[in-house]
């Protein structure tokens, strides 16, 4: 009973909160996100401390899913001068916070393919190539935007990856609007025998989402267009898309955000990517996200929530999907309760490789998580942003 009075006096308190974010979404110009991001960026970007090309690379390496089954996959971050869409007026994505680990400055191609020998380099020592591997390139931005990895160092980074047999795919990340067939062919000649893949941040399938409550910039349309010159090259190339999926943006439900995410990965399976990996919302310093989380108005979604999202998922396409586990059970991240964040994060982690379907798991904060699924497009929380301008 006492649990059932607590659960009715939070019910009651969020109805205001519901009448608020009906506001808020039907209010005139003053706060679209648009205007907030821009200057939310500005504010992150001045404390942003000031670091070298060399001391913004990093590298790690680890277990991973490949086209060919379980294998390795060493992780390369390298430094440009940054994300375009962020440093344009558009003020960049409300939950993204990666262009604050570029140096913020033009870097050399020389200097590009130096870093990317010390780090590749780095990991060969530490663990030769043997067995099916993976090499993903990371620039906290667009790999195929000129503007940011020249086509030089393009090239002599390929150049350098083509001469291990062992090497099976290279990964990369890009916007669509970079993806064009002249850049993919330039790639895929480098490394005609390896996979060559295109990781996208479609984030949702729904337009409304990724404009409205991500600012991605990008429609769906656009997306298609530069999956349509994949599809085109695969019958030349080992050409692949993937994309990433954000679970849970702001502005969006527990139950909206399961929901959208199970559609989003079928279209995307419908449409030829060939992997999908979702990304659990975290909150990074310096972004929309962060500024609702501090005032009470946006949470991470719950462990559950993913579980539920790759059961349904993995039931109902025929292509890997993986799951991100960074930040499970942190204040910042996916969470659900001190006795089963970890069990869950290790299960999960286990049928990324392995491509099963989890099993079920019970908890006793697992009733907490149905109700606030059945109940979240009332309970769902926002706040007044003028206020915070």
């Amino acid at each position: 009973m006492i649990l059932l009075n607590n659960f009715c006096n939070n019910l009651a308190n969020k109805i205001n909160i519901l009448i608020e974010f009906y506001n808020f979404n039907h209010m005139n110009d003053q706060q679209p996100l648009n205007n907030l991001l821009p200057d939310i960026r500005k504010k992150a970007l001045k404390r942003v401390k000031k670091r070298s090309p060399h001391e913004s690379a990093a590298s790690w390496s680890g277990d991973d899913l490949l086209y060919s089954g379980p294998g390795r996959s060493i992780f390369i971050v390298l430094p440009t001068p940054g994300c375009a869409w962020a440093l344009a007026g558009s003020g960049g994505c409300s939950m993204c916070s990666y262009i604050a680990d570029s140096p913020l400055e033009e870097v050399s191609s020389e200097e590009l393919v130096e870093i990317f020998k010390g780090e590749f380099q780095r990991h060969i020592q530490n663990q030769e190539i043997t067995g099916p591997t993976a090499i993903k390139i990371f620039v906290s931005g667009s790999f195929l935007n000129e503007e940011e990895i020249p086509k030089e160092a393009r090239r002599e980074i390929f150049g350098i990856i083509n001469e291990y047999d062992d090497v099976e795919e290279v990964v990369v990340e890009s916007r669509p609007e970079y993806v064009s067939e002249e850049v993919l062919r330039d790639c895929c000649q480098l490394i005609p025998d390896k996979i060559f893949e295109v990781a996208m941040g479609l984030e949702s399938a729904n337009d409304d989402i990724r404009l409205q409550r991500i600012n991605k910039g990008f429609t769906l349309e656009d997306f298609q267009k530069s999956m349509d010159i994949i599809n085109k090259l695969k019958s030349d190339f080992k050409v692949q898309g993937k994309v990433y999926l954000l679970v849970k943006p702001v502005l969006t439900s527990e139950g909206e955000a399961i929901e959208d995410g199970v559609k989003s990965a079928q279209y995307a399976a419908e449409i030829g990517v060939g992997r999908v990996a979702f990304c659990p919302s975290t909150i990074h310093k310096g972004t929309l996200m962060e500024l609702l989380w501090r005032r009470g108005s946006y949470q991470p979604p719950w462990i559950w929530s993913t579980l539920e999202i790759i059961r349904r998922v993995r039931e109902s396409v025929n292509i890997p999907v993986i799951m991100d586990t960074a930040g499970f059970g942190t204040r910042r991240g996916p969470y659900n309760c001190k006795k089963c964040n970890s069990k869950l994060k290790d299960l999960i982690i286990k049928t990324n490789i392995n491509q099963t379907i989890p099993e079920e798991v019970e908890c006793d904060c697992k009733n907490k998580w149905v109700a606030d699924v059945e109940f979240s497009d009332v309970t769902r929380s926002t706040t007044n942003l003028i206020k915070n301008r």
